[in-house]
């Protein structure tokens, strides 16, 4: 999956996010980038996941933020966390 990424892409982002928001959810996506890429500690992925749920709380707008992404990057919020959730090991890597 990671081979089709493009180089660049613009993270999406909402214009009603002040500042401190938006590092938080650009936070969230480079996790997602390192769990795809590499590996990183499973906590780590999860705590970025926390912090981006404070930033976007409702489902709906969740599933909206992480389609934009996907088509952005290439790269699934959602079976990215679904599998970092599931695990239980310290490190995480999805392998897609």
């Amino acid at each position: 999956m990671t081979m089709n990424r493009p180089e660049n892409y613009q993270y999406p982002l909402n214009d009603a996010w002040n500042t401190a928001e938006i590092i938080k959810v650009t936070t969230f996506y480079q996790k997602i980038e390192l769990a795809n890429e590499t590996s990183l500690p499973t906590a780590e992925l999860l705590a970025a996941y926390r912090d981006f749920k404070t930033v976007v709380p409702a489902k709906s707008e969740e599933k909206q933020v992480s389609r934009s992404f996907e088509a952005a990057s290439g790269l699934s919020i959602y079976r990215t966390m679904q599998a970092a959730q599931t695990t239980n090991k310290q490190r995480f890597q999805y392998r897609g």
